[in-house]
């Protein structure tokens, strides 16, 4: 495992030590790119910034799907010094000229198809930013970017020392409560966490992950992109996740574990593809991350599957993960986020002093792995820490007498129903056990007695159909009248943002709540 703590130093050493190993092996057509071609291509790519006028800390935008090229280009710009900002994909066009403008990008990685959005987000600004056509799932890097030698047989420049706390990435929030907010996080950051990643999972060089997790979210760039880089091992890289072909590509690329979210195994539990005929045994874990997994789902998974779920749990703020349950399978607590990992965690209350074991108050972290700041701002990221300096995560929870932590909601999500407070996940957790349901959400609405009452929205299964008088016969014998949603919406997806956490109060704006 390398001890290097940049990523100019972490890629340099691996080229010379790993060489013509795979680094990243790409779906479906198997191209491969080797930890020698990164480390070549990333150097190209100092030459093309430095042609361009960019220097230390100028912030460069990625606006791509994810592929190998995609892959590179994040990795070169963090290994030149500069700092990657991965774009969400689906973000609005007001989202999306926030995001660019106030991350103040000198330039930007597209596609022709893309590019349409980005000059439409930017029309009327006065800014105009350069853009740099690409192709993600190219085996190279774009044309543009290409240099022509101007003397036969000179070498190119290597990458740049630099600085585990110079900056490496922004990547801005989902803004569920407003703008989003640009995360700023440093090389050591997102590299101390790879490496607590690999320690917990026991991640060794003839490791292989199936990455289908998008690169512009927080988990799908330290996990695909940086965890096989610290462990020298390898990441099948897929364009999208498909849950047809999930199990197909494990298989076929030899994946020695995959990486999802909670909405990726409700989407393979309701999957009818067979899988049965194929040899699995080569995967050792699934890890579960981003948003709380419904115990349901979890146990079923495992038994249908036959896999062993981690679960674990991660902020942008955090480079992604800040508590894991054990590798051992007998150590896992089912519903639980696990214990710290990497980082100090407590569980405070509304006077900042720790609480009591089985006591509910806010997570807040310490560590390496948390974030320098909020891009320019000092308001929000003083807001965001303690006196004492911790982070405060805004998730409700609270720590077993065995140091398992647990996720019960959001502190501005919590359902306060006559005085008594209600959490979301309790709910959820309840409805999902009926059969006919796959996924499900609730919320606090007005009510002018309780000041609050419950209201669930409801995925159904495939070929499913809503029965209300049954419903409510099913969450009154698994929570009390007091509890049982007096409401119930049927959708056809719950609103996530790009971590694939549930964006719970945009359910409030959906039609169909009466």
């Amino acid at each position: 495992m390398s001890n290097a703590m940049t990523f100019s130093d972490l890629i340099a050493s691996l080229a010379s030590d790993m060489g013509d190993k795979p680094y990243l092996i790409s779906s479906p057509d198997a191209g491969v790119l080797t930890y020698k071609r990164l480390h070549s291509q990333c150097v190209e790519l100092g030459s093309f910034f430095a042609r361009q006028g960019l220097t230390q800390g100028d912030k460069v935008s990625v606006y791509l799907p994810n592929g190998e090229q995609t892959a590179v280009l994040l990795l070169g710009i963090m290994a030149n010094g500069l700092v990657a900002n991965p774009v969400n994909l689906m973000c609005q066009e007001s989202q999306l000229r926030h995001i660019l403008l106030h991350s103040d990008t000198r330039l930007i990685f597209t596609t022709p198809e893309l590019a349409v959005a980005l000059e439409s987000a930017l029309r009327d600004t006065g800014r105009e930013i350069p853009l740099v056509m690409c192709d993600p799932a190219a085996h190279g890097l774009p044309a543009q970017v290409v240099t022509v030698s101007t003397q036969e047989g000179s070498s190119p420049a290597g990458l740049p020392r630099l600085e585990p706390s110079d900056e490496a990435l922004i990547m801005y929030t989902s803004g569920t409560t407003g703008l989003p907010k640009g995360v700023l996080l440093s090389h050591e950051n997102l590299i101390f966490n790879a490496r607590n990643v690999s320690v917990e999972h026991r991640l060794t060089a003839q490791d292989r992950v199936l990455g289908s997790l998008p690169l512009y979210h927080i988990n799908g760039l330290v996990l695909t992109l940086v965890t096989p880089l610290v462990h020298q091992g390898t990441v099948v890289m897929t364009p999208r996740f498909s849950a047809a072909t999930f199990w197909a590509d494990a298989c076929r690329y030899e994946c020695t574990w995959v990486n999802v979210v909670p909405t990726i195994i409700a989407y393979l539990l309701n999957d009818e593809t067979p899988c049965a005929e194929l040899d699995l045994t080569r995967l050792r874990f699934c890890r579960s991350a981003s948003s709380a997994l419904a115990p349901e789902h979890h146990r079923a998974f495992e038994k249908r599957f036959g896999l062993d779920i981690i679960e674990t749990m991660g902020l942008t703020e955090t480079a992604a993960p800040s508590f894991s349950n054990p590798y051992d399978h007998a150590d896992r607590r089912v519903g639980s986020i696990g214990k710290p990992s990497g980082t100090q965690a407590k569980i405070i209350g509304t006077n900042d002093q720790q609480v009591p074991h089985g006591e509910l108050g806010e997570i807040v972290l310490t560590g390496k792995n948390v974030m320098l700041g909020y891009y320019k701002d000092a308001v929000k990221t003083q807001e965001s820490f303690t006196d004492e300096g911790w982070l405060r995560t805004g998730d409700v929870g609270y720590q077993d007498e065995q140091g398992y932590f647990y996720i019960t909601g959001r502190a501005k999500e919590l359902i306060i129903k006559g005085g008594e407070n209600i959490a979301p996940r309790e709910i959820d957790e309840a409805v999902i056990k009926h059969p006919s349901i796959l996924d499900a959400a609730a919320v606090g609405v007005p009510h002018p007695e309780y000041g609050q009452d419950i209201a669930v929205y409801l995925v159904l299964r495939e070929h499913a159909e809503f029965d209300v008088s049954e419903m409510q016969r099913h969450c009154l014998a698994e929570l009390g009248k007091y509890k049982s949603p007096s409401r119930y919406v049927v959708v056809d997806e719950l609103p996530r943002g790009p971590s694939g956490k549930v964006q719970r109060l945009k359910l409030l704006d959906l039609p169909g709540l009466a």
